[in-house]
């Protein structure tokens, strides 16, 4: 519920003031480039922060017989009003320290003054200033339950600067981007609604009292040690000086500091009276500052990077939403006569996109298919499957759409025995992985109506292989076939890039494998272990390779098969070819920063991230490399020669390599096994095993893997892999 208010609220506001925050973001973008124009000039002096007051003086009354007064601004240039020798008025940029002239003042261009009224009024006077306050203090709200929303994603006040998960483009980055840029924006939106209150004059009332308060000091004041106050004060301190009319005693300078105004003696240098001003003036000069830049190039840079960003997290919101929007509940069929009830819990509807997959598949096959969210459990008079795709936020909390689960199962209890089977999607990135959902699959058991199909699977980031791996469960346990193929799962891609192909090896008879070495944009940061996408049938048919990064080259090795779509198509394309695809990032097969050693494991086509791994080994990690192939064809003996430099250069430490088709053949299976003690200890010492190939191979390494480990330590790999220490990516 908590998590639904600040949620709401957060769209509400941004809803509501989208068009006038884009205006402010606008043109508080061209006020703060206008603020860094401004110190460009180089009107100040290098020693204009040692320069005391009584020099500065003495030295422009030495060269400008009439002086009205001197001020400086909030660039800390000098300027000076008066009359100079020629009897001529004098308004200009001085050198404090001899009242050189440097420049003129000039007025700001009519394209400033114009955005400068849109910005403050949207040129709509009293009503426009008043708006824009408002929008200032919505902005302050959205802030606020943006952060509320960022800490209960990241568990805690302290997670707030930890690892975030990239879900999608305009997810990540809203969050990145919010909480570097939430302070300035606070401090834009706050010190916006303040200037906006002290123009309706909000703070009338303090300040009457203030100003009593300062009229009191005036008469108490006495007079202090004369000349003490011109050679003690610096010119940096001062905002304006109001020169004596004449030599008349009585006459004083009025100086304004940035805390008061004083009157000084202009013979003795004496404090005649002071006035400190009220708390209000003080706080609306800082706001001023704060909400301008215009005391700082570098201040003035971070708010027209808040600026940017604002425009950023309206397009960023609104994607997020429409996204959720878009994979909104449709059913074709009511709760009470559908024989399957699908429930999603989702934060950001990526869950349902694979329960809508599934739903359309069952349809198809000729059920009678119900979906709806966790909160909204009923009575399902002729269910005959319940299937649970939950994701966990928060502390091991439910999503939004299903925090009313729990009661609601139990108000609803079922008058058949229906099966249930429990997914949860999750990141591994978090400690409470998927735990929502062993929370439902635990309550679920308790029901006295429901009947266990599979036991709980989970999903760490939405991966389409360990997604597959339920509707593989969920067809051997029914007779209702789900598709298998990746690339029903996946949304339809956008934003392909351009690959060029640099390179292609040619296969022979007796050697299937080619290698692609493959031209891409070193913008996008591809490491060894990400994966390209192909779609080569000019559709969603996706067909996914394992990437190995050489010399910033993009090297796929592919067995090419008879009959398959995207081994065909790659081997087709020719030297120059151009083709798109788009990179899947894979971190959970990235080459391991913490492992004392490393083991890869492969056959031959899941060679390739390996070496990309092993040439990128700048911290010389003690890596040991083991694959497998049928033949040394003359791409082994390449592989080979490669392999024999890396030694050299100490990024590996040995290969090995089974050849099953040889004269003594053997499997990399036989290697592990030959090599059990090395295994057993590299596990025990914390390093990782990494595997990449066939599905076939991995089963079968895993297999001897288990048995070795169980026969050495008592523990099979699940404990390893448990612990990170055994990675797969295997098709």
């Amino acid at each position: 519920m908590t998590l639904s208010f600040w949620r709401l609220s957060h769209l509400a506001l941004a809803l509501f003031s989208a068009l006038f925050l884009i205006l402010a973001s606008v043109t508080g973008v061209i006020l703060a480039v206008d603020a860094i124009q401004e110190k460009t000039p180089p009107y100040k002096v290098a020693n204009f922060d040692t320069l005391t007051l009584d020099k500065t003086i003495t030295a422009v009354r030495n060269v400008y017989p009439e002086i009205t007064l001197v001020r400086v601004d909030h660039n800390q240039f000098v300027i000076l009003e008066g009359i100079d020798g020629q009897d001529q008025d004098v308004n200009a940029y001085i050198d404090p320290n001899n009242g050189k002239i440097l420049g003129k003042p000039e007025k700001k261009s009519d394209f400033i003054l114009w955005t400068t009224a849109l910005h403050r009024s949207l040129f709509l006077k009293e009503t426009g200033r008043f708006i824009v306050g408002f929008i200032s203090l919505l902005l302050v709200l959205i802030s606020i339950s943006g952060l509320a929303l960022l800490i209960k994603r990241q568990q805690n006040f302290r997670g707030l600067f930890s690892k975030i998960v990239k879900e999608n483009f305009a997810q990540y980055y809203h969050i990145v981007l919010g909480r570097w840029s939430l302070i300035p924006i606070l401090i834009l939106a706050a010190t916006g609604t303040f200037l906006t209150l002290e123009k309706f004059n909000f703070f009338i009332d303090s300040t009457e009292t203030d100003t009593k308060n300062t009229t009191t000091i005036t008469h108490t004041l006495t007079k202090k040690t004369p000349q003490s106050f011109f050679k003690n004060t610096l010119l940096s301190d001062i905002q304006k000086i109001e020169f004596p009319f004449s030599d008349d005693p009585e006459e004083n300078y009025i100086i304004t500091l940035g805390d008061k105004e004083i009157e000084v003696n202009q013979l003795t240098g004496a404090v005649v009276s002071e006035i400190p001003f009220p708390l209000q003036t003080l706080i609306s000069s800082w706001s001023l500052n704060l909400h301008t830049g215009r005391t700082s190039i570098l201040w003035a840079l971070i708010l027209g990077f808040a600026s940017i960003n604002i425009l950023f997290f309206i397009y960023s919101g609104f994607a997020m939403t429409l996204k959720r929007r878009s994979s909104r509940i449709k059913n074709k069929f009511k709760k009470d006569e559908s024989n399957i009830v699908i429930l999603v819990g989702s934060e950001n509807g990526s869950t349902l996109v694979f329960a809508n997959a599934i739903q359309k598949q069952l349809i198809a096959a000729g059920n009678k298919v119900f979906i709806t969210e966790l909160n909204s459990f009923q009575t399902y008079p002729q269910a005959e499957h319940i299937l649970v795709f939950t994701a966990t936020h928060g502390l091991g909390d439910a999503p939004a759409n299903a925090t009313k689960f729990t009661s609601l199962v139990n108000q609803n209890g079922q008058n058949q025995k229906i099966n249930f089977s429990v997914l949860g999607f999750g990141s591994r990135a978090y400690p409470d992985f998927c735990e929502f959902a062993s929370t439902v699959d635990s309550i679920l058991e308790e029901q006295d109506w429901a009947v266990r199909l599979l036991d709980l699977q989970t999903v760490n980031d939405k991966s389409v292989a360990e997604f597959i791996e339920w509707v593989r469960l969920w067809n051997a346990k029914t007779e209702i076939l789900l598709a298998t193929t990746p690339s029903l799962y996946n949304s339809v891609p956008k934003g392909l890039k351009k690959l060029v192909v640099l390179d292609k090896t040619e296969v022979t008879p007796t050697d299937q494998t080619f290698i692609m070495n493959l031209g891409y944009a070193k913008r996008n940061k591809i490491k060894s272990g990400d994966l390209l996408a192909i779609y080569p049938a000019n559709d969603n048919q996706e067909r996914l390779y394992s990437i190995g990064i050489l010399e910033d080259t993009m090297q796929l090795v592919v067995k090419l098969h008879p009959h398959g779509l995207g081994s065909r198509y790659l081997y087709h394309l020719k030297k120059g070819d151009v083709f798109e695809g788009r990179i899947l990032p894979n971190p959970s097969f990235y080459f391991p920063a913490q492992a004392t050693k490393i083991a890869m494991i492969s056959n031959g086509t899941g060679i390739a991230p390996f070496l990309g791994m092993i040439d990128q080994n700048k911290t010389k990690v003690p890596t040991y490399l083991y694959c497998g192939f049928r033949k040394r064809t003359e791409t082994v003996q390449g592989y080979e020669f490669f392999l024999n430099e890396m030694i050299e250069k100490k990024k590996l430490a040995e290969f090995h390599v089974a050849l099953s088709r040889e004269e003594n053949a053997m499997y990399v299976m036989d290697l592990i096994q030959r090599d059990a003690s090395f295994f057993i200890e590299l596990l025990g010492s914390g390093g990782v095993v990494m595997i990449c190939g066939s599905l076939a191979m991995q089963q079968d390494v895993e297999r001897v893997l288990d048995t070795i480990c169980l026969a050495h330590s008592g523990v099979g790999i699940a404990f390893y892999k448990n612990k990170n220490q055994i990675l797969s990516d295997c098709y």
